[in-house]
Formats: C-alpha cells, sequence, structure tokens
C-alpha cells in the first residue's frame, strides 16, 4: 500500500506502558504482586466484568491499573513506522468516512501494551481489536499484527489496513444509530443476538470494502493488496478461529462475527461498489 509516512494523526492516544496497582495509604504507595494482578485479570475475562473497578471501589482498596499517554519518543520505539501507518490508515478511512456520511465525527485510536481499560470496561490483548461505542474509540496492541501474519496466516500492511477500516466501520454504525438498534433488539430477544452480531459484523467488513474502493480509485494500492485484506477477512472468519482452536465440528449457531466465506463476500461487496448502501446486511 503506498502511504505517507512521519505522520501521526492528531486522533491517536498512545497509552503503550503501563504504571503499577498500587495500594493507597503510605506514601507512594504500594504495588500488588504479580499473582494478585493475574487473579483480577483472570476474574475480569472470565466473568466479562472489570475486577479491577471493583476491588478498587470499596475505599481504601487497591486503584484499577492505569496507563500513561506518553508513548515512546521517536527514534526510540521500535512500533514506530507501525503507528504511523496506522496514523495514515486512521486518518485516510475517516477522510472518506466525511466526505460519505453527513455529520461524520472522527473516532480516536487508543494505541496499548497487554490491556487497557475503556468506557466498554476492561479488556486484554488477547481478545483482538475492538471499538467501543461509550467512548467512540477504537483500541488495538499494535503487536497484534503480529499474530495476524503468524497465527492467523495474513501477513501484509493491507491486512493490518483491514482490521483498522473494520474497525471504523463499526464507528459508523455508531453515527447512524444502527448499533444501539442492534444492542436493543438484542435485549428483546435473545435467542437472535448471535445472528445480530454476525449481521453488524459483516456490515463492518462491508464498511471495510468501501474504503478500500477509494483507495484503488486514488491509486494507492500495491500489487496484492486487495488479496491481502481478503485473506485477513476470512482468517478471522468464526469458522477458521473454531478450528484453530481444535474443536472437530463447527459450530455456526454460536458464530458472532460470521463464517470466512461471508466475511470475504461483504468486504468484496463494498470493494466492488464502493456505496455503502449495498451494505444492508439486516435486509
Amino acid at each position: 500500500m503506498r502511504w505517507t509516512r512521519g505522520h501521526v494523526s492528531a486522533n491517536v492516544e498512545d497509552r503503550r506502558g503501563r504504571r503499577g496497582v498500587r495500594m493507597p495509604g503510605r506514601r507512594g504507595g504500594a504495588q500488588i504482586g504479580c499473582g494478585g494482578f493475574l487473579m483480577l485479570l483472570l476474574l475480569s475475562v472470565v466473568f466479562k466484568q472489570d475486577f479491577f473497578s471493583l476491588v478498587g471501589a470499596g475505599g481504601g482498596g487497591m486503584t484499577a491499573p492505569t496507563t500513561t499517554d506518553a508513548g515512546l519518543p521517536p527514534g526510540q520505539d521500535p512500533q514506530q513506522e507501525l503507528k504511523e501507518f496506522v496514523s495514515f490508515v486512521l486518518d485516510d478511512t475517516q477522510a472518506v468516512w466525511a466526505r460519505t456520511l453527513d455529520g461524520y465525527r472522527d473516532a480516536k485510536l487508543v494505541l496499548f501494551t497487554d490491556s487497557v481499560r475503556s468506557a466498554c470496561g476492561f479488556a486484554q490483548a488477547a481478545s483482538g481489536p475492538f471499538y467501543c461505542p461509550g467512548d467512540q474509540k477504537v483500541y488495538i496492541d499494535l503487536g497484534f499484527y503480529q499474530e495476524l501474519s503468524r497465527r492467523f496466516g495474513a501477513p501484509g500492511d493491507f491486512a493490518q489496513a483491514y482490521v483498522l477500516a473494520h474497525e471504523i466501520g463499526h464507528h459508523v454504525q455508531t453515527l447512524t444509530g444502527l448499533s444501539s438498534q442492534v444492542r436493543q433488539a438484542q435485549s428483546r430477544n435473545p435467542g437472535q443476538a448471535n445472528d445480530l452480531s454476525v449481521r453488524m459484523e459483516l456490515q463492518a467488513d462491508c464498511y471495510a470494502g468501501v474504503w478500500a474502493h477509494s483507495t484503488a480509485q486514488r491509486d494507492l494500492l500495491d500489487r496484492g493488496d486487495i488479496e491481502e485484506g481478503m485473506g485477513a477477512a476470512a482468517a478471522v472468519g468464526d469458522d477458521r478461529i473454531q478450528r484453530m482452536s481444535g474443536k472437530r465440528y463447527i459450530n455456526p449457531e454460536s458464530f458472532t462475527h460470521g463464517s470466512a466465506e461471508q466475511r470475504v463476500q461483504w468486504f468484496k461487496r463494498g470493494l466492488q461498489s464502493g456505496d455503502p448502501n449495498t451494505c444492508d446486511t439486516f435486509n
């Protein structure tokens, strides 16, 4: 992909690097042990609840983990080029949507390491990139891109770009009101929750394709880029992930993002049309 180096987006929040979890009471506080932190992390992941904030809410207990906004200075950051790349993709994707969607407001991109707190709660890097409608921010540990290449078999810079464009697609859904409508429908009918989730994810794939169409029109693509994007879409299909987890049988009823075939299909639909109106996965 042809992109401009040396730029870091004003919409990027760099929270890489963390301060310890501390106990108040004595001057400077005291850090909790690694075992205690891991236990809270495990409970948060298993029960999908922020146990760090619950412990800290008791008054005189532990405070929740916090992150710094500093980032590393250029020249000392081994991920600097990748940070500049996601900055370019972020700004380019949002510029396309600003021209496409009336009243578009930029999302923020939060870079973090290992774990992070958002308006949607506590998350760890193992969960992968995500968008939080509560604060309208995309969260990503840049180390995920190594996983995407090595573990999921989807290398290349356009595979990385697809991931971010997909998450911005969720931001578009928030701005149009679709996200809140889907959450309400899931609450009213829990039996349809997974199906509605799949439809939302496939629409975000299609929206990523709409942006990819724009990059092709502006001659930003190198040979093989589109194949990289489709490879990434297929790699994170629910059926592929279930096979990677060692399951002998694929269970479509448990899908929350769609199969590899579906994800590629909807990405291609946005890519070929360049029109978000073709991305209606609900009708």
